[in-house]
């Protein structure tokens, strides 16, 4: 090959390298897409569904099944996820069209849609469109990501956009894509502004429910100590009013049969979608549920505490299998397990293992966690240091990979730890200094974020929080029990 022939192939290579460069940079990025959908988080987010628990719910697990389908597609090395059917029960918004002939008596619609698209736009579309939302601020978008794969193919030089002085777009009547960039970043309010215009309403509706508040602790702490009860608690983030009916209704029953009780003695009991006992071993009570079903419950307490210890007993046996690597699960992360179902998953995984003899050290993988998965194709390490590991994983491969990631999966454990080491100082720093009843956040706030959001609001030490219970989330919100939730993100 000539010097002149190398030379073109080498320009046509580098050219090739850097459209494909720049079509990564361009995909749309976690930021991006939560701001392209913004309308659809605000037609369709929980907090606006607090009179409505059956909604709110579905809006719930469908928007965590949502996130997960979108975080996979970020990942590195993701060509293809799991066709996804969500449900969403969407409220008439200013940003929904004019054509809703599904619309329900209650004032929200219906809709129905399976994910099967393998980029992060086209999901976004996806939903968009499927619930009826405008997709106007997505042409911009969708137009980059199509020139940018149009680079790619013929391995020409980036597009760069060119950049008019102000005079081009005041004789043309077009519009200033900066000025508009701008006026939008003036729509979402400061948090000051914000809390000027929606503390009066917050403290009204908390002073309101402080009787209620006061009831909802008297009824929790009376059935604890009668019952000998460990805890209790509630999946769903329901209303004060909606709590304490639930446990007036447990109170009621422990009236009429408080025989039946006390095969509950040291469990935690939750309020939960359905009844049953949970994988960490929690009493769940379906909240849809009548008495007759939790009584049956009750009377299964025996059979579920024997299903429990064999459950155990199949962690410790993996634990000295994998070189004492501990099974976890977290309920946070996702839907509420069954204790039947992770019996299964740790029965399956537990006869694989022994099919195929491992070598590992005893005490090699102490201090490690993992989670099993049936719909997981290969191991991965967590960002938070827990491995994710198939049930049907192949053993030699499972130890090649432990082995090999051990070193990086105790590293992001401490880093881990110390993180929420910091988060926790942090959160009680902020409570003292502003004064605040109590401050949570929601479970899709990562510790980092809820870090950088509690120094902030230390410097900013609003008075118009004092005494109100604040929850850190995406959204600003006012709760029908006076809570306030803030974006971690707030303006200044």
């Amino acid at each position: 090959m000539s010097v002149s022939s190398l030379l073109r192939c080498t320009i046509r290579l580098e050219r090739k390298y850097v459209a494909t460069h720049l079509v990564q940079q361009r995909a749309l990025s976690g930021a991006e897409a939560v701001n392209a959908l913004r309308p659809f988080y605000f037609a369709v987010h929980p907090d606006f569904f607090g009179q409505f628990p059956r909604e709110r719910e579905v809006n719930e697990n469908s928007l965590k099944r949502l996130n997960g389908y979108l975080e996979n597609l970020q990942k590195s090395g993701t060509h293809s996820v799991k066709p996804t059917k969500l449900t969403f029960y969407v409220r008439d918004t200013k940003e929904s069209t004019d054509e809703q002939p599904d619309l329900l008596s209650s004032g929200f619609r219906s809709v129905s849609f399976t994910l099967q698209t393998n980029d992060v736009l086209s999901t976004v579309m996806n939903v968009l469109t499927s619930c009826s939302l405008p997709v106007e601020h997505m042409k911009r978008l969708k137009a980059n990501t199509e020139r940018s794969k149009r680079a790619t193919e013929e391995g020409i030089p980036f597009y760069r956009p060119i950049k008019w002085d102000k005079s081009y777009y005041t004789f043309t009547g077009f519009r200033d894509p900066e000025q508009e960039l701008q006026q939008a970043k003036r729509v979402e309010p400061t948090l000051s502004l914000w809390l000027r215009n929606n503390e009066p309403e917050a403290t009204k509706k908390h002073r309101a429910s402080l009787p209620r508040r006061e009831e909802l602790n008297r009824l929790k702490k009376e059935l604890c100590h009668k019952f000998d009860l460990a805890d209790i608690r509630w999946q769903r983030s329901w209303g004060v009013a909606h709590r304490c009916c639930q446990l007036q209704s447990l109170s009621r029953l422990s009236q009429q049969s408080p025989e039946a009780l006390i095969n509950l003695q040291g469990h935690t009991i939750m309020f939960a979608d359905q009844s049953g006992m949970n994988a960490s071993g929690h009493v769940m009570l379906g909240t849809m549920d009548v008495h007759h079903h939790w009584l049956k419950l009750f009377e299964r307490l025996p059979s579920y505490r024997s299903l429990q210890q064999q459950t155990e007993w199949l962690k410790e046996r993996i634990s000295l299998l994998l070189g004492g690597t501990q099974v976890i699960h977290m309920d946070r992360l996702g839907p509420t397990q069954p204790i039947a179902e992770l019996y299964s998953t740790l029965n399956t995984f537990h006869k694989n293992l022994i099919s195929r003899s491992l070598r590992l050290h005893p005490r090699s993988m102490q201090g490690l966690t993992m989670m099993l998965e049936n719909d997981r194709s290969a191991p991965r390490l967590h960002e938070m240091g827990h491995f994710i590991i198939p049930t049907n994983c192949d053993p030699p491969k499972l130890q090649a990979f432990l082995q090999s990631h051990a070193h990086e999966a105790r590293q992001r454990s401490y880093s881990r730890k110390q993180l929420q080491a910091e988060e926790d100082s942090a959160v009680k720093l902020c409570l003292q200094s502003l004064s605040l009843k109590t401050l949570s956040k929601e479970p899709s706030v990562s510790s980092s974020q809820m870090i950088q959001c509690c120094k902030r609001l230390e410097e900013q030490r609003s008075p118009l929080m004092q005494g109100l219970h604040v929850c850190v989330s995406h959204f600003y919100s006012v709760m029908q029990d006076g809570d306030l939730c803030v974006p971690w993100d707030w303006k200044s």
